[in-house]
């Protein structure tokens, strides 16, 4: 065994940090970070103080998470097309500016509810922006052995800031001001430029060609919906985020409520929940060796209910301590176990755009939550609030199950470079044009049934690598001909398409192209739309 915990070439827990861009960018997010959890528990705290009803309080929480289930596929599809380094030196100036500004009126005392919620709101959605693009540069700092280990990193990186921010922001709310959390955050983010600055990438090998953002937009989306282990991780991270926000939203209102509570308890509790995750964090490779990705969901989804349970039953300080704890062991289970799936499952070109779009979904999720169980506990009680979310945890536990996840670990999502160079056009046409590809099989009748169904399999790959439409028929007058067709939205999106088939992609194909008995194989045509009046001229 190594000292970074490796055994028998496995990589260990600890040897992304052999890789020095990793290391400069883990420890900067580090700092960083705890910045902005000291932001968030002054944030909250500060909306105690200026209208504590609960329907209130839980904006807060709403406001930082919304924007990014608005604008983060927008967000994604910037940071495909852009160089993402330079795109989080941008936001990180802005957001430093902003953050500086909202310290000034927190100062000056002339912070109300609706400014709060408009800066939570400005912050929020300059996260948005950023969220994509550092989550997609994650495999540019490690191999790909090593991206598993490297995401559970970033994942306790995150609970060590909870465990130290939170509770540093309590301590200086009591002893400085309000102001200074949020001082320290926009300060904390001058570190990640520092970080960015000093960062120098591998040149990787862009688009020759960007459409219009709509359409890689819509490229993106499709590429999810087709995705089946992406799909299977995303209905399993919104049936757990829907219910575990409701401890996160309502967390500044427990404190507050119970017995001697105040703000240096919810301090307190927010620093276990990290404490609890990073703890998690530290026993999940062992965790890992002995449960799937899967299993691990299901474990924090049961160990998170309880937390809820816990905190909706005893007021004590002591009682509300351990189920901080336990919740923060179990977010960090469920949080890295849904992280690794995504990134698993996504390969390079459109790594933004499928990371964006679980951030929609994680976000979005934890938003309508926080409303929600706002919503409840101001009609209601917490107690009510808490349990029906333990409630739903179960039960959406169980109503998901057939969506397993972790589906993508297995996958080989290299690319493939097996398809030949397309035809080149004349002068006089457009990449613009829209596209349609024609493959003709000649399947032998009793293979029939297999072909199709080893087709209907392929035909995902076509979707989610840039078609917007397929089709299979046959020859009526020869009905051992199939001709399989798949539109695109341009021609430049059919060149892309061919350096995006995968390994994984080709053995489908090769399995697909086993049944076809033409001597020289399946033959491709391709086709452009009519030319514009007047284009070329």
């Amino acid at each position: 065994m190594s000292s970074s915990g490796e055994v028998a070439g496995k990589p260990g827990a600890f040897s992304p940090f052999g890789h020095r861009a990793f290391a400069l960018l883990w420890i900067a997010t580090l700092i960083s970070n705890i910045g902005t959890w000291m932001h968030d528990v002054g944030a909250g705290w500060l909306m105690t103080t200026l209208d504590p009803n609960p329907a209130v309080v839980t904006l807060v929480q709403a406001a930082t998470t919304l924007p990014i289930f608005l604008f983060a596929l927008f967000a994604g599809t910037l940071a495909d097309r852009l160089d993402k380094r330079r795109m989080l030196i941008t936001i990180n100036v802005i957001l430093t500016t902003v953050i500086a500004a909202l310290t000034v009126l927190v100062w000056q005392e002339l912070m109300t509810p609706l400014l709060l919620i408009l800066f939570t709101l400005a912050i929020g959605t300059g996260a948005a922006f950023m969220a994509p693009a550092w989550q997609s540069i994650v495999p540019q700092l490690v191999p790909r052995d090593v991206l598993k280990p490297a995401i559970s990193l970033n994942s306790m990186g995150i609970n060590i800031s909870r465990a130290i921010g939170p509770a540093l922001a309590g301590l200086l709310i009591a002893s400085v001001g309000l102001a200074a959390p949020f001082a320290l955050n926009a300060a904390s983010h001058v570190v990640i430029i520092a970080a960015l600055l000093l960062w120098r990438p591998a040149i990787t090998t862009t688009p020759r060609y960007h459409g219009p953002i709509l359409s890689e937009m819509a490229t993106g989306l499709r590429h999810v919906r087709h995705n089946p282990p992406m799909v299977a991780t995303l209905i399993r991270a919104v049936a757990f985020f829907i219910f575990a926000s409701a401890y996160w939203s309502l967390l500044p209102l427990i404190a507050r409520n119970a017995d001697g509570g105040g703000s240096e308890l919810y301090g307190t509790l927010m620093a276990l929940i990290g404490v609890g995750a990073v703890t998690g964090a530290l026993l999940l490779p062992r965790l890992q060796d002995v449960l799937s990705s899967d299993q691990t969901v299901r474990a924090g989804t049961i160990g998170t209910s309880l937390s809820l349970v816990a905190m909706a039953i005893f007021g004590t300080p002591t009682a509300l301590m351990g189920a901080a704890f336990l919740g923060g062991l179990s977010w960090i289970a469920v949080l890295t176990s849904f992280n690794v799936s995504a990134q698993m499952a996504l390969p390079n070109w459109v790594r933004a755009r499928g990371l964006a779009v679980f951030l929609m979904g994680f976000f979005g999720s934890m938003a309508l939550g926080s409303v929600l169980w706002g919503q409840l506990a101001a009609a209601t009680t917490l107690s009510v609030a808490l349990l029906t979310a333990a409630a739903g945890l179960i039960l959406g536990m169980f109503a998901t199950a057939r969506y397993s996840v972790g589906q993508g670990e297995t996958l080989d999502l290299t690319a493939a470079s097996i398809w030949p160079q397309a035809p080149d056009l004349q002068q006089v046409d457009s990449m613009d044009r829209g596209a349609m590809v024609s493959v003709e099989y000649r399947i032998a009748a009793e293979n029939t049934d297999a072909f199709l169904a080893a087709l209907h399999d392929f035909s995902k790959e076509r979707l989610r690598d840039g078609a917007s439409r397929w089709h299979i028929h046959q020859n009526v007058e020869d009905p051992e001909i199939w001709i399989e067709t798949f539109h695109l939205p341009s021609w430049a999106e059919h060149l892309e398409q061919h350096a995006r088939v995968t390994k994984a992609d080709a053995d489908l194909q090769s399995r697909v192209k086993a049944f076809d008995t033409n001597p020289d194989g399946p033959v491709v045509r391709h086709f452009l739309t009519p030319q514009s009046k007047g284009e070329g001229s």
